[in-house]
């Protein structure tokens, strides 16, 4: 086993098993990049304000651009005894360039060094998260435009309740990811700031920049305590609390497609790339996409129960604890990052079956509001007009009719209200364009939003 950096205090060799239980290097082997670009940041300030020589920043830079490079194109590999890659960088990089290599770490500590990483990694992960959202954002206002008067239920209780389009379902989950979206840049926004120079968690004497090095990562600023610098993992809580939110709503929507597909609702034909079928079974094809995400789920929920609850305990400042936080952070970052493609796909590949989709918001008297307030229209205090069509609801259900195929002459039995233009009033066509008011689903008013929506970015 390789010499520990801060072993001058011990006596006595770290047990292997101790060692190997101990390491993060083969998860947190992934923030390579982070840790050198922080590191070549932290360099650069240490030679402006005089704590180290150019000569040492000279090498330091360039070695650790030499590190980056054999790690990126493969050869330099992370098979070592290294504590985590913070410790394996600064091993490597002082077997290149001797002594020099040794002063890199001069006024930081591992404890703010990690906070430093994490940060960067997230936000450089969430980049490419929020693209493959907007991605699916944008894919779902096509297929909206595509569907503006296809007509189909909308449901309360998972019972018919009146006709809305497709264009205005999908719309409801634009609406969402827009949220989404919103609340990932907050958390981002929060974690852009740069946790180094606050040592340990009580600072140091060296005369360190620490908004210079903030400026350099791209970072916002600095925190404002040596404290919190390095015990606050609010950050991967708050993004992962936001991408908890961002697969509740993707497993919404997987449940309306996997209903949708089914033979009993019949509304939505999946793409046979985008399906898979049975082992046994012939004519199976199966939603897999949409019931994998809607499993992905809980692990996602659970990484952000891990986080909260490995934080919930902990006195201040850093624990080892917190060596938990980054699996969890990551494999929601690498959850969502696998989900979302498939899922594009299979929402701009599936066919909607327009005939079904009407002849069900027909035959759900999903029009039976409408026909209420015809009534109201032509005077009848809502309440009673309520009564008369939920009057007329049960007639057809002992008859096996819809609410169109009711005779005027039975009609006036229930109302004398009732004209013949009572049929155009309550067809699916004028239900749904007669709700034409903002956030209704006229294709007028869903238009409207669309061009808004379309915006988005």
């Amino acid at each position: 086993m390789a010499k520990l950096m801060w072993s001058g205090r011990f006596k006595k060799q770290l047990d292997s098993t101790v060692n190997d239980f101990n390491s993060s290097l083969p998860f947190d082997s992934r923030m390579f990049a982070e840790d050198i670009n922080g590191s070549v940041a932290h360099c650069h300030m240490l030679f402006k304000q005089g704590i180290i020589s150019e000569s040492d920043a000279e090498l330091i830079e360039n070695g650790l651009a030499g590190i980056l490079s054999d790690i990126e194109n493969g050869k330099l590999t992370f098979e070592s005894d290294a504590e985590d890659i913070h410790m394996y960088i600064e091993e490597e990089l002082t077997k290149r360039i001797g002594d020099a290599g040794k002063r890199l770490h001069t006024g930081r500590s591992r404890n703010d060094q990690v906070a430093l990483d994490q940060r960067l990694y997230s936000i450089n992960r969430i980049k490419g998260i929020r693209t493959m959202i907007l991605n699916l954002h944008h894919t779902l206002v096509g297929r909206a435009k595509e569907n503006l008067t296809t007509y189909m239920p909308g449901y309360t209780h998972l019972q018919r309740a009146q006709p809305i389009t497709v264009a205005h379902h999908l719309s409801a989950y634009i609406s969402m990811l827009e949220r989404d979206v919103g609340r990932i840049d907050d958390a981002v926004r929060r974690a852009c700031i740069s946790p180094l120079g606050s040592g340990s968690m009580a600072g140091t004497t060296y005369p360190l920049d620490r908004e210079s090095v903030a400026m350099e990562l791209g970072l916002n600023g600095v925190t404002r305590n040596s404290m919190d610098g390095v015990a606050d993992r609010d950050f991967a809580i708050e993004l992962v609390g936001a991408l908890s939110i961002l697969m509740m709503h993707l497993s919404r929507f997987s449940e309306d497609i996997i209903l949708w597909a089914s033979q009993e609702f019949g509304f939505v034909e999946l793409d046979d790339a985008y399906s898979t079928g049975s082992s046994i079974m012939p004519q199976k094809k199966n939603p897999d996409i949409a019931e994998l995400t809607r499993g992905k789920t809980g692990r996602v929920f659970g990484d952000l129960i891990a986080l909260l609850v490995i934080m919930k305990g902990l006195p201040m400042t850093y624990n080892k604890d917190m060596q938990e936080v980054q699996e969890a952070l990551f494999d929601a970052l690498d959850t969502l990052q696998s989900v979302l493609p498939p899922f594009t796909g299979m929402v701009q590949t599936m066919k909607f079956k327009e005939q079904r989709l009407l002849d069900a918001a027909k035959g759900g008297f999903s029009n039976a509001t409408d026909l209420a307030d015809y009534l109201v229209r032509k005077g009848l205090p809502f309440r009673d007009a309520h009564e008369v069509s939920g009057k007329l609801v049960s007639y057809c259900i002992e008859r096996s009719i819809a609410l169109d195929d009711v005779d005027i002459t039975v009609l006036r039995g229930f109302s004398d209200l009732f004209e013949k233009d009572v049929y155009d009033a309550i067809a699916i066509r004028t239900c749904v364009e007669n709700r034409n008011i903002t956030g209704a689903p006229s294709p007028s008013a869903v238009e409207k939003e669309l061009k808004q929506m379309e915006k988005f970015r």
